[in-house]
């Protein structure tokens, strides 16, 4: 058993749905130490976040992810208990097994070869690890980075361990992510029985010419790096249960996934300005959950990519797909953030799984990547 296969299974073997950490942060905390890391543990609430750092000299280059995962859903379901990291044909089963226990595994071996191969490196290494990924994402990697920025630290290069290969091992990485936008939409009418329409206004008829307009309305064109901006309703929610009455209101939630060619404000302007176009009475409550953010092609991308070459033999796509990260939240103070980790198809699944062939070429890549930033 390779020693990132071992760390990967010690744990996968810890329960750490978010926010819990159950413990894989003081096993990662352990072997850092012996390499010399300072810790610096950084709780808060109920979630478990820690900041390591060996060396004080530029460049700094930081692996980040997080230790939680989400529940595993009915037990039954899978080949082996989620919990029990499970071999088969090659194949590792386990609730984290790609999202992202294997990556921690990875980060640390790669570390703990590159220290051993380069003991007079330059630059410095740090880790950012966080128990609330998975979860709502209000005291994990947001608070440490607010933490860092408030004392001037700067980190010039970021990995974020995500699975973000698709089809086949190393065909991704992630060079930044879609801002976020999501509403909550309620448009009042007038309840009343059906065989009276001069009686009621239906809030639903009212809105559904302004839903045909947000669903036609171009937001932008993208550009180099991002696809268009998109507008998807996810539910609607409107009437009594009774067949013979309009509903005094009708609720609809809806998301943007937007490019770096617009901005949240912009676009809520423009939502607010054809539902007022409607003449519609209405309440609307936004979240905006991240911003997009893009390392454009350069020194990260570049050697990242040429790792994954020299270890797979092909280049990586380089994309923004996908929904958001903690690399949202890092980009605040780091201009160079990629992610990259193992295929993402099981991912939150039952029967979340790696192919083991793919483990240590995962440290392989994260250490190529190290020796060239810091060698």
């Amino acid at each position: 058993m390779s020693e990132t296969l071992y760390i990967a299974k010690e744990l996968i073997s810890k329960k750490s749905i978010t926010p819990d950490d159950a413990g894989c942060q003081d096993f990662l905390i352990q072997r850092l130490k012996k390499l010399g890391f300072e810790i610096e543990d950084m709780p808060h609430g109920k979630v478990k976040n820690f900041y390591a750092k060996k060396g004080s000299n530029s460049p700094l280059i930081v692996f980040a992810g997080h230790t939680d995962v989400v529940p595993p859903g009915p037990l039954d379901k899978w080949v082996s208990p989620p919990f029990e990291p499970t071999i088969k044909e090659n194949i590792l089963y386990g609730r984290g097994a790609a999202d992202m226990k294997t990556s921690l595994a990875a980060f640390i071996v790669s570390i703990e070869e590159f220290l051993f191969d380069n003991p007079d490196h330059k630059g410095s290494i740090g880790l950012l690890i966080t128990s609330d990924e998975e979860g709502v994402a209000t005291d994990g990697t947001v608070k440490v980075i607010d933490a860092l920025q408030q004392r001037q630290e700067k980190i010039d290069y970021c990995i974020v361990g995500e699975p973000t290969s698709s089809i086949k091992f190393g065909d991704t990485v992630k060079n930044g992510r879609r801002g976020s936008l999501s509403a909550k939409l309620n448009v009042k009418g007038i309840q009343g029985h059906i065989a009276y329409p001069e009686l009621i206004k239906n809030p639903i008829h009212a809105v559904a010419p302004a839903i045909d307009d947000l669903v036609n309305t171009v937001w932008d064109e993208g550009n180099e790096y991002f696809p268009k901006t998109s507008w998807q309703v996810s539910n609607i929610n409107g009437g009594t249960g009774a067949t013979n009455v309009v509903p005094g209101n009708v609720e609809i939630l809806f998301n943007f996934r937007y490019s770096s060619s617009v901005t949240a404000d912009l676009l809520k302007e423009r939502v607010e300005g054809i539902l007022n176009k409607h003449e519609l009475e209405f309440e609307i409550d936004w979240q905006h959950s991240g911003q997009p953010y893009l390392t454009e092609k350069g020194m990260l991308v570049d050697i990242i990519s040429s790792s994954i070459n020299e270890v797979c033999g092909f280049n990586p796509t380089i994309s923004t797909t996908g929904g958001t990260s903690d690399g949202r939240f890092i980009a605040k103070l780091c201009d160079q953030v990629v992610e990259f980790g193992p295929i993402n198809e099981s991912i939150h699944k039952i029967n979340e799984h790696v192919d083991i062939s793919t483990i240590d070429k995962l440290k392989d890549i994260y250490k190529l990547t190290l020796t060239k930033a810091l060698t």
